[in-house]
């Protein structure tokens, strides 16, 4: 590419007040300036000018330059850099495409028969994540326990997800029953929902993991979740995948971020929170235990007054605990 077609740097001048000085000057007399000679003062400058196409060898004299039209001369250079920036711009965007399988083997463990990596740090575990999603991937399994998703984290993530589903991504997640309550997340659900994003709730426990493409699995080791293990070993990835997530999944119910909580979900919830009472369990607890607020828990345990017909907690309490012995008797 000559120096006249390659376009220049963002920010960058045509030409330096040198070269415009000596154009002008070309141009104010007779039209036309001899080549290089010895000790010539002009010859940077008339260089550049011969560069970009604004001196052009005479034709009937090529040891003499001639003044050429800007006019001319921008609009061509116009079309050739307006071509060459599309051009660019095309393997801007086919780049990550087809660096992607050259990016998997650069992430890939370099041991055969596969390994685990066990990565410390929230920050560092989340930054492994991040590479490995950037290197492509075609599906996204994850179970989510905990209760709703803190609204910060949702509204940083809904971005990132929505490119990944629209990328083609398949992506299935399993978050706690307690979800349904909370608006935040019910809309970060319906969002992805409608991308293709598919969602389902489940009210048992479960520990958190996350397997992509069926090549690598991401478990907690802490109860904190400050260290976590990434597996790589393909039978243990296999595994988990189909003998862990997929028999959740199967017991989870559909979420699609609908207000309407099925009442499949509240039955369920509500013989967990019957069950913690029964334990002795206080109320601050149960809440945090099934990822709900303390008010939302307060509801279900005013609507069960209401079902079982008693009037106080201490009524609820024993209508419980009679109702539980007669069914071990």
């Amino acid at each position: 590419m000559s120096g006249r077609e390659h376009p220049l740097a963002a920010g960058s001048t045509i030409l330096s007040a040198e070269a415009k000085e000596l154009y002008l000057a070309v141009v104010r007399g007779d039209g036309e300036l001899p080549s290089a000679g010895d000790g010539d003062q002009d010859g940077s400058a008339r260089d550049e000018l011969v560069r970009i196409g604004l001196l052009v060898p005479d034709s009937d004299d090529p040891t003499v330059f001639v003044a050429a039209d800007p006019t001319q001369l921008s609009t061509s250079l116009s079309h050739s850099w307006q071509r060459q920036a599309l051009e660019f711009l095309s393997r801007a965007v086919s780049l990550p495409s087809e660096l992607q399988d050259l990016a998997r083997e650069f992430h890939s463990p370099k041991q055969s028969g596969g390994s685990i990596e066990h990565v410390r740090g929230k920050a560092l575990i989340r930054q492994r994540l991040e590479q490995f999603r950037d290197s492509g991937f075609e599906e996204a399994l994850a179970l989510q326990p905990g209760g709703p998703r803190q609204p910060d984290l949702l509204a940083r993530m809904i971005a990132y997800d929505l490119n990944t589903l629209r990328s083609g991504t398949k992506m299935r997640t399993i978050y706690h029953a307690s979800t349904r309550y909370h608006q935040p997340t019910r809309d970060y659900v319906a969002t992805l929902a409608r991308a293709g994003g598919q969602y389902r709730t489940l009210d048992e426990p479960y520990t958190r993991l996350i397997v992509m493409d069926r090549r690598v699995a991401v478990i907690p080791i802490d109860d904190d979740m400050s260290l976590a293990a990434f597996i790589y070993d393909p039978a243990v990835v296999d595994y988990l995948a189909k003998e862990v997530f997929e028999q959740y999944w199967s017991r989870a119910l559909e979420f699609d971020g609908d207000r309407t909580v099925p009442r499949q979900v509240v039955s369920r919830l509500r013989q967990t929170i019957i069950d913690q009472m029964l334990e002795g369990t206080n109320h601050r607890v149960i809440a945090r235990r099934l990822g709900i607020s303390e008010r939302t828990l307060a509801r279900h345990i005013a609507e069960m007054r209401d079902d079982y017909k008693v009037d106080s907690l201490f009524q609820l309490g024993y209508v419980l605990g009679r109702k539980a012995q007669e069914a071990v008797d």
